[in-house]
C-alpha cells in the first residue's frame, strides 16, 4: 500500500504543478469539500458507535477515505453520459481526502515509535527535497532514496503509507519543456543518421529530460498499482466468513452500522453540503458544466471506501477478529449502497434539473462560416478541422508540423479553420495582429510566417513582420488598435468558451471536440473515422 499512496502523492504534486489545484478557487473548494468529507463521516461514525463505547470507537478512521479507483469506475458506469469535468472535481477532492486519510493512518494507527529509524526517514525526506531542488532528471536517485525511506519508516513504527504520500509530494512535477523536446528531436535525428547503442542511449536520456521525473514515475507505477497492488490487497483483506452467525451479529453491531452510516450518509452530507455552502458563499467555484445535482451524486459515490477502509480496519481491529469481520461487512454493504444512491441522484438530477452531462461542451459553437472564418482549403471540402490557436503556443499544429502531415494525407478533402484562443502573455496582441493582417488579405501568410518566430512577439516585432511581408504598415497599425479587430478576436474567444475549448491547441473534427492526444496520428484517425461516417465514435475516442 506504500506504492499506492506514493502514486497518490505523485498525482497530488502534478495537480499543484499544472493541474486543477493551480486554480485557487477550485483548490479552495476541493479543500473545503475534502475536509468536510473526512470530518462529517468520522463524526457520524462516533455518534452511531459512541453510545456503546468500547473498542469499536477505534475504527473511526475507516470512514474517512475514498477508494479513488472504485469511485471513478462507478462514476463511469452510473454517472452522466459525459462526466469529464465532474471526474476532475472528484479527483481534486479526493486529493485532499486521501492526504488527510493517510495522515490519520500515520498518526493514529502506528505502532510504538522508534526515534533512530524515524530520524533516518526524516533525513530521506530532506534528501528527496534537495534532489528535487537540484532538478535532477534521472529517476534513479529518487527511487533509491524512497526505498531507504520505506525501510526506515517500517522500522520506526509509523505506518509507511504516510511517508509514501509525502515522498510522492516531494517528487518534482512541471509542464513539458519545449526546448528539451526540440533537443530530443535532434538526438533522434542523430540516431536516424547513425544508429548505434550510444546514440540510442542518448535519445532515451533526451526523451526522459523532456518529461518531469514525477510524470515518468507515475506512468511506470500507475498500471501496476491498479492491476496488482490494489486487487491483491483487496483480495487479501476483503474476505468475510459469513458463517457462524456473522451476518446476524453484524446486523446488530454498532460498528457495522457506524461504517455504513459514516460512508454512505457522512460522505454525501459532508461533501455535498460543504460544496453547496462554499459555492453560495463565494468561497470557491465548480468546474464548468457541473451542477449541484452531479456534485451530490459524486459525493454519494465517495462513500466507496473499500481499499482505504479495509486498511484501517486491519490496523484497528485485525480483519480476522469479530469486530474486524463486522466492520469489513459494513464497508462492503456501504460500497453497494453508495453506488445505488449515487445512481439514483444522477437520475433525479438529469430528470429534474436537466443535468444530463457533467462536462464541458463537445460541439463547436458557432459552426464554421466562410464569410467570417479563416479557411485554408476548399470551402466545400468533405472534412473540416478547426483549431483554436495561440501564436505563442509551442504545441499548435503550425509549430509542430502536424498541419503539414494532415494536409499531405487528406489534400483537398480537408478544409482547415483557425480560431483564436490567446492565453499566453503575448497571445492577445499577436491575435489582433493576425486579424490586422487579415484585413489586407494576408492571414495565412502571416500565420505561416509568425509561427516560426514565436520567440519575438512584442509590438515592435509584429510591426516589423508586417513590413517584411509587404503589408501597408500604417493601415496595419491602425487596424491593430481598432475596436473592430478586438471584437473579431473576442468572437473567437466566446466561441472557445461555448465549445469547451480551454487551452491551445484544441481541435474539432467536423464539429466534434477532440480529447486526448493531439499529434498527427490521432488527428488522422479521427478524420478518417469521420470520413467513413463514424462521427459519433470519433467524438468518444
Amino acid at each position: 500500500m506504500v506504492v499506492f499512496f506514493f502514486v497518490v502523492g505523485l498525482e497530488v504534486r502534478q495537480e499543484f504543478a499544472h493541474g486543477a489545484l493551480r486554480d485557487s478557487s477550485r483548490a479552495r473548494l476541493a479543500a473545503i469539500a475534502g475536509v468536510a468529507g473526512v470530518a462529517v463521516p468520522a463524526l457520524v461514525y462516533v455518534l452511531v458507535v459512541g453510545a456503546s463505547g468500547g473498542e469499536g470507537l477505534r475504527g473511526w478512521g475507516a470512514v474517512v477515505g475514498t477508494d479513488t479507483a472504485f469511485m471513478l469506475g462507478a462514476l463511469a458506469i452510473v454517472g452522466p453520459r459525459l462526466s469529464g469535468q465532474l471526474r476532475v472535481f472528484l479527483l481534486t477532492l479526493t486529493v485532499v481526502d486521501d492526504f488527510l486519510a493517510v495522515s490519520i493512518i500515520g498518526v493514529f494507527y502506528s505502532d510504538e515509535i522508534r526515534p533512530v529509524p524515524l530520524l533516518v526517514a526524516l533525513g530521506c525526506l530532506v534528501a528527496l527535497w534537495l534532489v528535487g531542488r537540484s532538478r535532477q532528471w534521472s529517476a534513479a536517485p529518487y527511487v533509491g532514496i524512497v526505498i531507504v525511506l520505506w525501510l526506515a519508516t517500517l522500522s520506526s513504527g509509523i505506518h509507511a503509507s504516510l511517508t509514501g504520500m509525502i515522498a510522492g509530494l516531494l517528487i518534482p512535477a512541471y509542464p513539458t519543456q519545449r526546448h528539451k523536446v526540440v533537443a530530443a528531436r535532434q538526438l533522434f535525428r542523430d540516431f536516424w543518421q547513425s544508429p548505434s547503442a550510444s546514440s540510442a542511449r542518448a535519445v532515451g536520456r533526451g526523451l526522459s529530460k523532456g518529461v518531469s521525473v514525477n510524470e515518468r514515475l507515475h506512468e511506470y507505477l500507475r498500471l501496476p498499482t491498479a492491476l496488482l497492488v490494489v486487487p491483491i490487497f483487496a483480495l487479501a483483506n476483503a474476505g468475510v466468513d459469513l458463517g457462524g452467525g456473522v451476518v446476524a451479529d453484524s446486523l446488530g453491531s454498532p460498528v457495522t452500522w457506524g461504517l455504513i452510516a459514516g460512508l454512505v450518509l457522512g460522505k454525501l452530507l459532508g461533501i455535498g453540503i460543504a460544496t453547496l455552502l462554499a459555492v453560495r458563499m463565494g468561497a470557491g467555484r465548480l468546474p464548468e458544466g457541473v451542477g449541484m445535482g452531479s456534485v451530490f451524486g459524486g459525493a454519494a459515490l465517495s462513500g466507496i471506501g473499500f481499499t482505504v477502509s479495509l486498511l484501517v480496519i486491519s490496523l484497528a481491529f485485525d480483519s480476522s477478529s469479530d469486530l474486524g469481520r463486522q466492520a469489513t461487512l459494513g464497508v462492503l454493504v456501504a460500497m453497494v449502497l453508495a453506488t445505488v444512491l449515487g445512481w439514483s441522484i444522477f437520475k433525479v438530477a438529469a430528470r429534474r434539473w436537466g443535468e444530463e452531462t457533467a462536462d464541458l461542451p463537445m460541439t463547436l459553437d458557432s459552426p464554421v462560416d466562410p464569410e467570417v472564418d479563416h479557411i485554408r482549403g476548399p470551402e466545400d471540402a468533405r472534412l473540416t478541422l478547426v483549431e483554436f490557436v495561440d501564436f505563442e503556443c509551442e504545441y499548435c499544429a503550425h509549430a509542430t508540423g502536424s498541419w503539414e502531415d494532415l494536409h499531405g494525407r487528406f489534400g483537398d478533402d480537408l478544409r482547415y479553420v483557425v480560431r483564436h484562443l490567446p492565453h499566453h502573455p503575448h497571445g492577445p496582441l499577436a491575435a489582433r495582429a493576425a486579424e490586422a493582417a487579415a484585413k489586407q488579405g494576408m492571414f495565412w501568410p502571416w500565420l505561416d510566417f509568425v509561427f516560426t518566430r514565436q520567440h519575438a512577439l512584442e509590438r515592435e516585432d509584429l510591426i516589423g513582420y508586417a513590413a517584411e511581408l509587404g503589408l501597408d504598415v500604417e493601415a496595419f497599425i491602425e487596424d491593430l488598435d481598432s475596436d473592430e479587430v478586438a471584437a473579431r478576436v473576442q468572437r473567437d474567444i466566446a466561441s472557445a468558451e461555448a465549445s469547451g475549448a480551454k487551452m491551445t491547441p484544441t481541435f474539432f473534427v467536423d464539429g466534434c471536440r477532440m480529447v486526448g492526444s493531439y499529434d498527427a496520428r490521432p488527428l488522422t484517425e479521427m478524420l478518417e473515422s469521420s470520413r467513413r461516417g463514424g462521427r459519433t465514435q470519433a467524438a468518444k475516442a
